[in-house]
């Protein structure tokens, strides 16, 4: 299994993402102003997904529909509020902790 956290330019494993780093970089980020883009990448048996928050650059997305694996991934980053612009690094946290 794969899981890796981007926030910003820096990428770490999940193993090295610990929650102080994970809240300090949202923290930084927004206090200087900048746009806060997190992208987490899981990739294990059947689930293969990139999440991005809203201040990601969009690219397309996938044209395949949704295994049921990576549907409830993705309904558990919506119910967590990573969707939304004003998401916590405490929902991050939340969020990569229930998918382990």
């Amino acid at each position: 299994m794969t899981i890796l956290i981007k926030i910003g330019a820096v990428e770490k494993d999940i193993t090295e993402a610990d929650p102080n780093w994970i809240n300090e970089q949202i923290d930084r980020r927004r206090a200087d102003g900048a746009a806060v883009c997190v992208q987490v990448t899981i990739i294990r048996d059947s689930v293969d997904l990139r999440l991005s928050t809203s201040d990601c650059p969009q690219f397309g997305g996938s044209t395949r529909p949704l295994r049921t694996q990576e549907d409830e991934i993705f309904s558990l980053w919506n119910k967590l509020h990573l969707s939304d612009k004003d998401f916590s690094g405490g929902n991050l946290v939340a969020f990569l902790r229930q998918i382990r």
